[in-house]
């Protein structure tokens, strides 16, 4: 059974949107903030569950699946976002910038 490339109808979920004055355009969920980073890093690095994330975020699963599914889309693009957001992130420990506290083990 053949058939034609007209009956063809590709469904797109927009559930995943970027916009210049959000998080410095990179993706977020629609509706939020929240960056499809944040979620791949919940799912890769903190081993966490679909249902697991959708609860700490308190989103839907839908927004999961489609920001994990946007995520193997761009693996490479967002890999290289989350190791140089975990090196400003070093630097600014290390330089204890936006720390308003003594660190503990200084006492």
């Amino acid at each position: 059974m053949s058939t034609d490339s007209a009956d063809i109808v590709v469904h797109s979920i927009d559930l995943i949107v970027s916009n210049p004055k959000i998080r410095g355009g990179r993706p977020v969920l629609s509706g939020t903030s929240l960056r499809v980073l944040d979620i791949a890093v919940q799912k890769v690095f903190h081993r966490q569950t679909p249902d697991e994330i959708a609860q700490h975020f308190q989103i839907s699963l839908p927004h999961v699946y489609a920001a994990l599914a946007y995520y193997y889309q761009h693996k490479p693009e967002i890999d290289t976002d989350i190791r140089e957001q975990d090196k400003v992130a070093r630097e600014y420990k290390e330089k204890r910038i936006g720390s308003r506290h003594d660190p503990i083990l200084s006492r």
